[in-house]
């Protein structure tokens, strides 16, 4: 039986060990701040508040991550995806992977990797403030010289570690905002000569090269690049090629379909969307598992956009299409690893996690074990 790669990403938000998180959780526990506080709106059926089987445990704490690394093996979830950030000319967020992931004693029995997210802080995060998305915190844009820190960091710390993901023997790195990537250095040229610096920095350090992925968004165009930019209008498959990436993904269903509605119906528009895509792309895409959207728990009145009917067995259905696609794609030489990415372990604040809770208990995990193994 094929082996897969069921990579879940990580919102490293449900801790209080980062002293900055007070800015928008004040209460000193992270997000699960908000989680806590979301009451049943009544709307479009949707069953909260949720309550976490495990507790609203300290995610940055070791002991917590050798039960959670435990059980997704368990259950076939045998790589984690690390929402990463940097603001404010620092790391923020880290303690979760830091303090909680690399220092549980069972960690390598996991593989994990980066997402760096490079998207702009706003107010998101704060439910007293949500209804004002404009106001900028801090910007997801660095500047060359940060860059080459952030890689550097990234290569010594990380990317070193023997369960660092690998495909082909690269170290794999994937940057959710390719705007704002590209906007950190004025020109998909300048842009492009980092990366290939990006990818001398790996090489030195003793591995075959650097796997650069990216987040595909289908409406995303680079018609805001300056005008003296040469690749301003360029089709995203291109500038795909022309910045040396070596694949795509989904953070989740939203990046290629208006996220509303039946969970069935969108994932059969979203499996469209990616084999459509995937024709015409002249890199790999990685499909991904979402297991929901809903965003309302983070904000004060309702606001539109709820996937519904996203049971257990739903899902299931949903994985069963996902590996035929995967395998098709795989036999077909389309991809280089038998890689889904998957939204995500512990988004409950967008609804669309694996973690057990008190509505459908492990009947996610059941899913992805029953489709893909463990």
């Amino acid at each position: 039986m094929q082996k897969y790669d069921i990579a879940a990403f990580i919102w490293p938000s449900y801790t209080g060990d980062e002293p900055r998180t007070k800015i928008f959780w004040p209460d000193g526990y992270g997000e699960w701040q908000t989680v806590k506080a979301m009451t049943n709106k009544g709307y479009k059926g949707c069953r909260w508040p949720r309550k976490p089987l495990w507790g609203y445990v300290n995610e940055a704490d070791s002991r917590v991550m050798e039960m959670q690394i435990d059980c997704a093996k368990a259950y076939g979830v045998n790589t984690f995806i690390y929402d990463w950030y940097w603001y404010d000319n620092r790391p923020f967020l880290e303690n979760c992977l830091n303090d909680g992931f690399l220092k549980a004693r069972n960690n390598t029995d996991m593989k994990f990797y980066l997402m760096w997210a490079n998207h702009n802080a706003n107010y998101l995060w704060d439910k007293r403030n949500s209804d004002d998305l404009d106001t900028v915190i801090w910007s997801g844009v660095v500047t060359p010289e940060i860059f080459h820190t952030i890689c550097e960091r990234t290569i010594k710390k990380y990317f070193i570690k023997n369960n660092y993901y690998k495909i082909d023997g690269c170290p794999v790195y994937m940057v959710f905002d390719l705007d704002n990537l590209i906007r950190s250095f004025g020109t998909t040229k300048a842009c492009r000569q980092a990366l290939d610096e990006f990818r001398r920095q790996t090489e030195a350090a003793g591995f075959p090269g650097l796997h650069l992925q990216f987040v595909h968004w289908s409406w995303g165009n680079t018609n805001w690049l300056p005008d003296n930019d040469a690749r301003k209008g360029l089709p995203l498959k291109e500038l795909y090629s022309y910045l040396g990436a070596d694949s795509v993904t989904s953070y989740n269903w939203g990046c290629s379909l208006k996220f509303d509605g039946d969970y069935t119906a969108l994932s059969e528009e979203y499996l469209q969307s990616v084999s459509n895509t995937a024709e015409n792309m002249s890199v790999p895409f990685y499909a991904n598992l979402s297991l929901g959207w809903d965003n309302n728990v983070r904000f004060n009145g309702y606001i539109p956009g709820v996937v519904e009917n996203n049971t257990p067995e739903n899902i299931r259905e949903t994985c069963k299409k996902i590996k035929a696609y995967t395998d098709s794609a795989l036999q077909n030489g389309k991809l280089r690893a038998p890689l889904i990415t998957v939204n995500s372990w512990n988004e409950w604040t967008e609804t669309s996690y694996l973690e057990p809770d008190d509505l459908y208990g492990y009947g996610y995990l059941e899913a992805i074990r029953d489709v893909f193994g463990a």
